[in-house]
């Protein structure tokens, strides 16, 4: 869709409708010294066929994202999207819907969210789920606060294998009050459980994340006990993908589970638009965060579809609110939940073993071909941190990788200064075995 201007006959109609001669006499009121200087210090305008021309050498700048072969995750992954998703999210009756802010009309919309909120609660084993939140990050952060109002405590522990941005995001909002974040650290890659459990007396909650940020795997049960013989609230970062060959968080005794979905139905797209994952036990309930759809039955038995829960402070519950979290990213849940009905229980099983088993042959290669030492050999995933030992360090070897047309990871250093030299590389179902062996033969011959 392209932009049409005005006429300048439409202008002076416009202009003679609200009774001015011209469009900086809108602005009368408005001290002179805070009026936008004139003229303005911009180029001249184009032509439509001048600014299409413009855009498309802008365009050809820049290399095709299908064109490079990804082994980077760190949160947002390569998946295949089936092409129904795009059939069905891009229904105008989907695809212009902001929210459902008046929800007797949006049947379709909370049709969609009840049933994406239904399959969350399958993966997880949890009770109920929301409508989604904005992002992985900020639904940890609603998860500490949640466990912080339930428990009526302030320290939320969390593991140093969640997320650093996710950490981060949690810290920023610990600052304002609610709660404070202490950090258990790693041991060989994953959960120190031992230097974990001298931190959990009078916790708030315990939060971990399976798949970790290094793709490892921690010992969930031991973490789940800890967090409870404490009297806090154990709370699980997901990766929803995954949750097709790992227990479901719920068997580990979580009583939250937060996640990213990015990779159900949603492109990487240049780090975002992602959306929130948000799941508990039927004990949080009246303190989740967010929105939750309900069924229920019209006065001709029909089955409808409503706004059960809000607990934001601009609807009724005003200063009782838990959350100030105003709304969900529909299209982006709508998306997920295309995908996971198209691919079914054994489809999404299929899809989390083809990622393990290829990040394991990659691994294998990696370490094989001389150019790589492992820090650790904890269990893992779809996704591993590897230590780079030369020629160069990892950016000029991924600079030349690009070149290739390979994204060689993600270079962990970026994240902490400990963790200089290491690169974290994932891979999805869509790396081939073929694909897979020519990266290898890339790294070999730098």
């Amino acid at each position: 869709m392209r932009f049409i201007p005005v006429t300048p006959g439409d202008r002076e109609k416009m202009l003679a409708t609200v009774g001015v001669a011209r469009v900086d006499d809108l602005f009368a009121d408005i001290p002179e010294p805070a009026r936008l200087g004139r003229p303005l210090d911009m180029p001249a305008g184009m032509s439509e066929m001048e600014v299409t021309a413009h855009m498309g050498a802008l365009a050809a700048r820049n290399t095709p994202a299908g064109d490079l072969v990804s082994f980077a995750g760190a949160g947002c992954y390569d998946h295949h999207i089936p092409s129904i998703v795009g059939h069905v999210t891009l229904k105008p009756e989907f695809f212009t819907a902001y929210t459902p802010y008046q929800p007797e009309v949006s049947q379709g919309t909370l049709q969609a969210i009840y049933e994406f909120q239904s399959l969350i609660c399958e993966l997880t084993g949890m009770d109920v789920a929301n409508a989604s939140m904005y992002d992985g990050a900020t639904a940890a952060v609603e998860a500490a606060l949640l466990a912080a109002h339930f428990t009526k405590r302030t320290r939320v522990v969390v593991s140093r294998g969640v997320h650093p941005e996710w950490r981060e995001t949690m810290r920023t909002y610990a600052s304002a009050g609610g709660f404070e974040v202490v950090e258990a650290p790693l041991s060989g890659g994953v959960t120190d459980v031992d230097a974990l459990r001298d931190l959990v007396d009078g916790a708030a909650a315990v939060m971990v994340a399976d798949p970790g940020f290094y793709g490892t795997l921690d010992d969930l049960s031991a973490i789940g006990e800890a967090a409870h013989a404490s009297g806090g609230v154990f709370i699980v970062c997901s990766n929803p993908m995954l949750l097709g060959v790992l227990a479901a968080p719920a068997d580990a005794g979580a009583d939250i589970v937060v996640g990213e979905g990015q990779p159900l139905g949603n492109t990487m797209s240049f780090g975002g638009p992602g959306f929130g994952l948000f799941a508990c036990r039927d004990e949080y309930l009246r303190r989740m965060p967010g929105r939750i759809v309900g069924r229920t039955v019209d006065v001709d038995g029909r089955d409808g579809y409503v706004l059960t829960m809000q607990t934001r402070e601009q609807h009724i519950r005003r200063e009782k609110a838990t959350s100030n979290i105003c709304s969900n990213q529909a299209l982006s849940a709508l998306a997920a939940g295309v995908h996971l009905s198209a691919l079914g229980p054994d489809g999404l099983a299929d899809v989390g073993r083809a990622c393990v088993a290829k990040a394991h042959y990659l691994r294998s290669a990696l370490l094989a071909c001389g150019r790589f030492t492992s820090p650790w050999d904890a269990p893992f995933a779809h996704e591993f941190a590897l230590r780079y030992s030369g020629p160069g360090n990892v950016a000029a070897m991924q600079s030349a990788l690009l070149e290739r047309g390979f994204l060689a990871g993600v270079d962990l250093g970026r994240f902490d200064a400990a963790d200089s030299g290491l690169v974290l590389f994932a891979v999805t179902e869509r790396r081939t075995r073929a694909e897979i062996d020519r990266f290898v033969e890339e790294v070999v011959s730098l």
